[in-house]
């Protein structure tokens, strides 16, 4: 097992504002914590030439002396908690990938991220989408813990902030279906009701709910948000439910849920914004249809297109329905082939 030598590295562009320990081991993932804390007590990593702690926090063009290490190479999957059975669930996810970008169909129930104990979430499980890189891919937007669909990742920490950067300004477009209780009237629209938190529990997100507001109340209240839906009907069912399509113009928590039930049509399964105890029996109210099909959020992200970021092509990518979705369609007797990719093409 050979040795390194001492190296000078300066903390590159993108790299800085973080902890020392946490730029080490993205250098050098085959550094344990502990060897870290060990070299700074002993004054073997040094930044700028001065003594550290390993939570110091690094900036942008300093220098970090990096004494002689290991050179044995990474395990393939750095993090030990993550069973052979979660690699393998959120491997079989990947819709697409390439040496930037990964677009993954995340499962409904698989929160995007969460607290530090718990690792069953897509940001937990990102060593497992090393696919031989030497960093994790990282999130570059969020979903809703029960909404399934793409879900884009970028395979180093620069090619997340860049793709952040394409989600916010860049033709990027999202669609959504969903199935709603009743019918929307009319048959295509722009929903535009102001959010903001109504104050909640629970430490990450899924306890606080969104509250709608006149879009002309928005600049006097305090924390509230602009926000724009755009749907339209792909299939009524009757008078009870249909199958929507969905455009977050503007990408706000719970946007799509909040909105929907505001318009008095909330997402089919959706228990904080629908109501869930109410029995739908038609043009609208109450988000359970009775039965199965209820139980879960209809809700998911179908389609996303962009611009690659490196190669400029435009991409496209369609995720296949949840396993619950399907069998809705199923029993409506709806078939995803009958409708367009993208239902507002052309009206724009």
């Amino acid at each position: 097992m050979g040795m390194s030598r001492v190296q000078l590295l300066q903390v590159n562009e993108g790299d800085g504002d973080q902890r020392l320990d946490r730029w080490f081991r993205r250098l050098f993932p085959q550094v344990q914590q502990g060897q870290i804390e060990k070299m700074c007590r002993k004054g073997d990593i040094r930044v700028d030439g001065g003594r550290v702690k390993s939570n110091t926090r690094v900036e942008v063009g300093q220098v970090v002396r990096i004494p002689p290490l290991p050179d044995t190479p990474a395990p393939a999957i750095v993090d030990k908690k993550i069973s052979d059975a979660d690699a393998k669930m959120i491997q079989s996810c990947v819709l697409y990938r390439d040496e930037h970008i990964i677009a993954l169909n995340k499962p409904p129930g698989l929160p995007v991220q969460g607290g530090s104990k718990q690792h069953r979430h897509v940001d937990g499980l990102t060593p497992a989408l090393r696919f031989g890189n030497d960093e994790n891919p990282r999130l570059v937007h969020r979903l809703d813990k029960d909404t399934s669909g793409v879900l884009i990742l970028g395979r180093s920490r620069q090619m997340a902030a860049t793709l952040a950067e394409a989600f916010r300004h860049r033709e990027t477009r999202k669609i959504y279906w969903a199935v709603v209780a009743g019918v929307p009237h009319p048959k295509m629209g722009t929903v535009k009701y102001g959010l903001v938190k109504a104050g909640g529990h629970g430490s990450f997100g899924e306890g606080e709910k969104m509250h709608c507001l006149h879009p002309n109340e928005v600049a006097t209240t305090p924390g509230a948000k602009r926000a724009t839906t755009d749907y339209a009907v792909l299939s009524p069912l009757g008078s009870r439910a249909a199958w929507v399509a969905l455009v977050p113009v503007t990408g706000r928590t719970h946007q799509l849920r909040a909105h929907m039930a505001e318009m008095g049509h909330p997402i089919v399964g959706d228990g904080k914004y629908g109501g869930s105890s109410q029995e739908n029996l038609g043009h609208g109210w109450g988000a359970q249809l009775g039965g199965d099909i209820s139980k879960k959020m209809h809700l998911h992200a179908r389609h996303l297109r962009l611009e690659h970021p490196v190669t400029r092509a435009m991409l496209s990518f369609t995720a296949p329905l949840p396993e619950h979705m399907q069998r809705t369609w199923d029993q409506m007797q709806w078939d995803p082939r009958d409708v367009e990719l993208d239902p507002f093409e052309g009206d724009e």
